[in-house]
């Protein structure tokens, strides 16, 4: 499954939520006695209550938070992927 059929299945007004939770996630992992594994489970319920704030609440309302959630924690390990792989590519070209 391609992400972008994840992507087209989020309410636009929801990106703001995934913005919202990338920035937590990222503070989240700056803090010392936050565990990495917890992260993801956190970004989710928080992601949950800010789709319910915005909206109302329904099964879909939940749905529509685990998704932006979900592409919120994807989008941020894409890009430490894509870093990592760069820096990968220049340590074999110094060598």
């Amino acid at each position: 499954m391609e992400w972008n059929v994840i992507f087209q299945l989020i309410e636009p007004q929801l990106f703001m939520v995934v913005a919202a939770c990338w920035v937590i996630g990222y503070v989240l992992k700056q803090t010392p006695r936050v565990p990495n594994w917890s992260i993801v489970y956190v970004v989710m319920v928080i992601s949950i209550l800010f789709t319910t704030g915005l909206t109302h609440w329904s099964a879909e309302t939940i749905i529509q938070g685990i998704l932006a959630g979900a592409f919120a924690v994807f989008g941020h390990q894409a890009v430490k992927q894509a870093a990592e792989a760069i820096a990968g590519r220049r340590n074999k070209d110094d060598e």
